[in-house]
């Protein structure tokens, strides 16, 4: 009841009494989450926009994150986990101009620049891709620099790029301008679209590469010249937060217990046993050094195999640790909801495959391979891998390799690994036969060129047959069973190749990522 009420309460019971009867009816109609009472005292939420909210914590989520990967192995697992199921060996284009010719001359000079791509020299394109993905997930977002090198550089394609953590971003520029505005270090036009990055010559954290006035200064450099990787949260939002945002206060908390535990167990361990003496024969205070009777050295310690002789009278309790009880439990509950927080499953957070089957785990690892898929295709290939295609592309117009632009290109994912590949390998067999998946898609899935894998069969079929070599593996002269195929005339027959296509090469899985094709 508020003041108001009271007063009117104090002068028309009545008035006072409809008041509150038709208050109780509102909220019955609100929404719980948003009512006040002891239930949500101190939840206080704010109303700012995306970038309001980012730009307020970035900095200290961005240190924090990376404190955690230093320091907490399943932070450290989680993001590996992340890095790993997203890019693993590469995401791999394939020129597909529609012109065999002008694919093989832009797929071998794609080649030369994947090898020579990284200016220190360390990594290649898909080193890369771990590398701007693992930035994107500890710090919000991954910076990429175009780097052109000129004719005297003697570089076949004449481009390299360049990966920079977010804090070279400056995200202390945030103010309105004449053409534009500014938000957290990214120039907008009055259009929206972006003009510049704001960035700093040194990371700003290495004190060692201050100028000499002491300070660094951030410059514009133009957006063509930038790839900007990080999740989209909600529109309008400039900058990336670290990917263990919502379970730091989560992973720092169950550091701590499992300090305190062990602690526990130590201080426990250090505690051999306890000599009790007869009632007033004088005892030794707490933390007074005892001495060994015979010697009268200082018993400062209890070694294996050692015998200790007592006075009449005195009698000794080893100390039992006690059990840690639930402790298993409660490292469990709160993994899982860790593990729910970055979408990442408990048995990859925890390596704990105690509890599960192979159709829990297959089921269990379904949404955490959706949410992978996910940032492959809708945050990493349109943020990082195609705009460097595009830019490849038109380095090689630029330098006379191909005489017109063409961006048509087909990206391969890397394959996730079965847990069972012979049941997934059926599976998929069975999808081909009932045409539910085709042949070309299901090469695609494993990771391979369709073109490529069928003429490369196309090639060791012809071998084996100018060899005269049967193998069990060879549908054409082989049956499922492994015995030869013999017509009436006694001459081997081929096998209709959609009854033993699964048996050529490789296992599968249904939930394998496809190929996608973009074009000009």
């Amino acid at each position: 009841m508020t003041a108001l009420d009271k007063v009117i309460g104090y002068f028309s019971p009545e008035r006072a009494y409809r008041r509150a009867r038709f208050r109780s009816a509102v909220e019955m109609f609100a929404y719980d989450g948003a009512k006040s009472g002891r239930r949500t005292d101190g939840w206080t939420a704010a109303g700012g926009d995306a970038n309001t909210e980012v730009g307020a914590s970035l900095i200290n989520l961005r240190n924090r994150s990376r404190d955690l990967l230093r320091n907490n192995p399943y932070a450290s697992k989680a993001i590996a986990e992340l890095v790993g199921n997203t890019v693993g060996t590469g995401i791999v284009p394939q020129a597909k101009t529609g012109t065999p010719e002008l694919d093989k001359i832009i797929d071998g000079e794609w080649l030369y620049f994947a090898e020579n791509c990284d200016p220190g020299g360390q990594l290649d394109f898909y080193g890369m891709q771990a590398l701007i993905v693992r930035t994107t997930a500890e710090s919000g977002d991954g910076i990429v620099r175009f780097r052109p090198r000129l004719p005297q550089d003697n570089f076949r394609v004449p481009l390299q790029l360049q990966v920079l953590e977010g804090d070279f971003l400056d995200i202390s520029r945030t103010m309105g301008i004449a053409t534009g505005h500014i938000v957290q270090g990214v120039q907008f036009n009055l259009y929206g679209q972006r003009e510049y990055y704001w960035l700093y010559n040194y990371h700003p954290g290495g004190v060692y590469m201050l100028n000499p006035r002491g300070g660094i200064l951030s410059q514009p450099v133009p957006a063509a010249q930038v790839m900007h990787t990080y999740c989209i949260l909600r529109p309008g939002q400039v900058r990336g937060v670290p990917w263990l945002a919502p379970v730091m206060l989560a992973m720092r908390d169950l550091d701590d217990y499992r300090d305190a535990e062990r602690m526990r167990k130590k201080t426990e361990a250090c505690l051999a046993g306890i000599v009790t003496r007869p009632e007033g024969s004088g005892g030794l205070p707490i933390g007074a050094k005892s001495t060994d009777p015979k010697t009268g050295n200082t018993l400062e310690r209890m070694y294996p195999g050692m015998i200790e002789y007592l006075k009449p009278g005195e009698d000794i309790k080893f100390n039992a640790p006690s059990p840690a009880g639930g402790y298993r439990d409660y490292l469990m509950t709160e993994l899982q909801g860790i593990g729910a927080g970055i979408d990442v499953p408990y048995e990859l957070l925890s390596g704990d495959l105690s509890n599960v089957n192979y159709s829990s785990y297959r089921a269990g690892m379904l949404g955490f391979r959706n949410a992978i898929e996910a940032f492959r295709w809708l945050t990493l290939i349109p943020m990082y891998c195609r705009p460097t295609w595009r830019r490849f592309i038109d380095t090689l117009v630029f330098i006379g390799k191909i005489p017109e632009a063409n961006y048509g290109v087909q990206w391969t994912a890397p394959k996730f690994e079965s847990v069972d590949p012979l049941k997934d390998a059926m599976a998929e067999l069975k999808r081909i036969r009932t045409g539910t998946l085709t042949l070309s898609e299901a090469i695609a899935q494993n990771g391979y060129d369709p073109e490529k894998q069928l003429q490369e069969i196309k090639r060791m079929n012809e071998l084996l047959d100018e060899l005269q070599i049967i193998l069990d593996c060879d549908p054409r002269k082989v049956n499922d069973k492994g015995v030869e195929q013999q017509s009436v005339g006694g001459e081997t027959t081929q096998a209709p190749a959609a009854k033993h296509t699964g048996t050529v090469k490789h296992s599968a899985r249904q939930w394998d990522s496809p190929t996608r094709t973009y074009t000009s």
